[in-house]
């Protein structure tokens, strides 16, 4: 195992500020967030030019890209040919992982199930894994129902976020049980009460979790995703350098 960052930690930051500021914290490996409604990489912009995106996220100040998070506001075959060109992104750039979130609350759970695996089939073409994000308000809020999601599309894996598990619905207790379909982790410190508290304030349990990952033979990132709290007097940047060197020392 090993920790990265997302460039998501600074949202309003243009992509090659956010990369600076991670290289500036003494990261060496970096999460990309593909988010149609960010400051950084749209989907829509990767497919509009996959050549011109390539080229973005191999100027990473040498940081090391590990995975990418894609958020699509494209519907229909829109969708699925910006979910291509992101993957093609990610094979040329040698990164294995793509996350997307999961479907809304309310959403049949066979018309999950179809588009789950015509991204997965997509992905796979390309040699990338499809990481289905554990989030609240959506079906992988619940870890029972993550795993039906995996157990009903092949090679779809699951992105851990363990802080939906501690403030969400599912309220702390365990989820054990998605461990073995983990191909990505998310990072910040959470409380029953707040998604994001100061690091070492929350209930995550790095040590087990890191231990829970191992046994699964998991070898990837940690990648740390704590985003700026503007009205509070938290130094984000002494936050984001306290995470690091906490999961830097457990490894």
């Amino acid at each position: 195992m090993f920790v990265a960052a997302s460039t998501g930690c600074f949202p309003t930051a243009s992509l090659p500020a956010a990369l600076q500021r991670l290289v500036d914290l003494e990261y060496t490996r970096v999460e990309i967030p593909l988010c149609e409604s960010g400051n950084q990489l749209k989907p829509s912009q990767v497919h509009a030019d996959v050549e011109k995106a390539v080229r973005a996220c191999r100027d990473t100040q040498r940081l090391t890209p590990v995975a990418y998070s894609a958020d699509i506001a494209g519907e229909g075959d829109e969708y699925y040919a910006q979910f291509l060109s992101c993957c093609k992104l990610a094979k040329a750039t040698k990164v294995v992982v793509i996350t997307v979130p999961s479907a809304e609350l309310g959403t049949p759970f066979n018309a999950e199930i179809e588009r789950l695996r015509e991204l997965v089939r997509i992905a796979t073409l390309e040699g990338v894994v499809v990481g289905l994000k554990t989030e609240i308000g959506r079906m992988s809020q619940d870890p029972d129902t993550a795993v039906v999601l995996c157990d009903n599309v092949k090679g779809l894996a699951i992105t851990l976020d363990p802080s939906h598990y501690i403030y969400g619905p599912h309220g702390g207790a365990g989820f054990e049980q998605v461990m073995k379909h983990v191909c990505h982790v998310q990072l910040r410190d959470t409380n029953k009460s707040a998604l994001q508290v100061r690091v070492g304030q929350g209930e995550v349990e790095y040590n087990r979790l890191i231990n829970q990952l191992s046994r699964f033979k998991y070898n990837r990132a940690l990648s740390v995703n704590i985003v700026e709290m503007p009205d509070s007097d938290v130094d984000h940047s002494a936050e984001m350098r306290k995470m690091r060197l906490l999961l830097e020392s457990m490894l």
